[in-house]
Order: C-alpha cells, then sequence, then structure tokens
C-alpha cells in the first residue's frame, strides 16, 4: 500500500524504515548526525520550516508537514485494509 505523506508525495508503506518526529531530532544529537549525514549523501533538501515529521525510506528521506500521529494513522489504516477479507459473492456481481 501507499502512503500520503503531504506536499503531493506518495510512498510505498513497505519502504518505509523510521518515522521520526521533528522535535526528537532537534533534542537528540544522534537523530541530528543521521539527518546530517543522509543530507550529505544524497543531496537532501534542508529541513523546512512546516516540517513535522522525517520518513526515511530504503532510497531517501521525505519531509512531511503531517504530524506522526497523522502519519501512523494512514498507515494503520492501510494496513487495515490490507488484511481484510473479501466475501463478497462473486454471482451478485454478474
Amino acid at each position: 500500500m501507499f502512503i500520503h505523506i503531504g506536499d503531493d508525495q506518495i510512498i510505498s508503506s513497505e519502504d518505509v524504515i523510521v518515522m521520526i518526529d521533528q522535535q526528537y531530532v532537534e533534542s537528540s544529537s544522534i537523530n541530528g548526525e543521521m539527518i546530517e549525514y543522509q543530507q550529505e549523501q544524497e543531496s537532501t533538501p534542508d529541513i523546512k520550516d512546516e516540517t513535522k515529521t522525517i520518513i526515511v525510506t530504503k532510497d531517501c528521506m521525505y519531509y512531511s508537514p503531517l504530524s506522526i500521529l497523522t502519519l501512523k494513522k494512514r498507515s494503520s489504516l492501510n494496513m487495515m485494509l490490507d488484511h481484510l477479507d473479501d466475501y463478497t459473492d462473486s454471482e451478485t456481481f454478474d
């Protein structure tokens, strides 16, 4: 499934490694170093003022203006929809 992370960006939920709340990046030197290293390696743009969540995937890093709780709800909803059983009767739709 895919997750809409804001700013017209959609990513595959399977590729997500970690979602980090922006406030923890500022308060943790380890997270800050990781973000700086990633920016140097992949020429990722600087964190924007409206960034609330940083999403690290297999391929790159994304900045989302949505809160981590909103993104978590969206990804949980996608996982729930993936695991729903299909009880429709195919004869009904013929």
